[in-house]
C-alpha cells in the first residue's frame, strides 16, 4: 500500500517554524504566526492597582487590534514568565507595583531577551508599533 500527500499542511507550517525558532526556554514564535502578540504579565493580581492596570492595558490592546492575552492566575511571576517562554508569545509586559508607583511598565520582546521600561500611558503605541514592522517590513 502506497500513500501519498501532496502540499503543505498549517500542522507541518507551524511545526517547521517551531523548528527553526525557539531556545533553551521554548518556542519563540514569530509574530505573524504567535497565536498572539503580546502577553500581559501582572506580577501580583491581588494588588488590586496592579491587576486594575494591567486589564486596563488589555482591554488598551483589544481597542488597537493587537492579539493580546492577559495572565490573570494567582501564581508566582516566575511561574508565569517561564510559561509565556514556553509558548513563545512575542511581547510580554510586566505590570509590578514598583515600576507601576512610578507611572512605568516593562516591555520584554521575546526573541532578543531585551527588558525596556515605558511610561503606562505609551505602551500602546510601542506594541503597535513593534506588531506594525513585524507583520509589514517593507513599510518601515
Amino acid at each position: 500500500m502506497i500513500m501519498g500527500c501532496y502540499g503543505i499542511g498549517i500542522g507541518r507550517t507551524a511545526a517547521a517554524c517551531i523548528e527553526q525558532n525557539y531556545d533553551t526556554h521554548g518556542i519563540i514564535w514569530p509574530v505573524p504566526l504567535a497565536p498572539f502578540h503580546l502577553i500581559i504579565t501582572p506580577v501580583n493580581v491581588n494588588e488590586k492597582n496592579v491587576f486594575d492596570a494591567a486589564e486596563k492595558i488589555y482591554q488598551e490592546m483589544l481597542y488597537a487590534g493587537i492579539e493580546v492575552i492577559l495572565d490573570d492566575r494567582d501564581e508566582r511571576a516566575g511561574v508565569k514568565f517561564n510559561d509565556a517562554d514556553l509558548i513563545g508569545i512575542p511581547l510580554r509586559i510586566t505590570v509590578g507595583q514598583k515600576n507601576l508607583a512610578q507611572g512605568n511598565v516593562e516591555l520584554r520582546v521575546r526573541k532578543t531577551g531585551e527588558n525596556k521600561l515605558y511610561p503606562l500611558d505609551g505602551i500602546v503605541k510601542e506594541v503597535k508599533t513593534f506588531v506594525n514592522q513585524a507583520l509589514n517590513p517593507a513599510e518601515k
